[in-house]
């Protein structure tokens, strides 16, 4: 079996910090709930991986990743603040100690922004962050 791509040993490594913290899971409803996709007839909060962008930032003969990911966390129509607890905790969470990936080291993790919106079609808050790292594979 391969090694995963540097984006995917990153999203693990998220999934993994989040789903560790009791916090988070409690505003997520109880389960860290972060999917690829919006999951059929489940109600907010939950969050999403959105976009997502891995560039070579290799130096030294070192392979090195840039990331820049979006994190999105769906809240219930008129509930930004749900979203935006969510959002803020998963920054706390991001600002602490090292997380282990699987084949690459993280050089640097950083929330960059944070922004608040509402899907003009569904009503639903959102609270988007942007989080930035950079990975050295092993």
């Amino acid at each position: 079996m391969s090694d995963p791509s540097p984006l995917l040993a990153l999203r693990a490594g998220l999934i993994a910090r989040f789903a560790a913290d009791t916090a988070l899971v409690s505003l997520l409803g109880g389960s860290a709930r972060l999917y690829d996709e919006p999951p059929r007839g489940a109600a907010p909060v939950y969050a999403l991986f959105g976009d997502a962008e891995v560039r070579d930032d290799s130096v030294d003969g070192a392979a090195r990743h840039q990331h820049r990911h979006e994190i999105a966390v769906i809240a219930k129509p008129g509930s930004v603040r749900t979203a935006l607890d969510a959002a803020a905790r998963m920054a706390a969470l991001l600002g602490a100690a090292d997380m282990p990936l699987q084949s690459c080291r993280l050089v640097t993790l950083r929330v960059s922004a944070l922004k608040a919106s509402r899907d003009a079609r569904t009503g639903e808050a959102r609270a988007t962050l942007t989080v930035e790292a950079v990975t050295e594979t092993l």
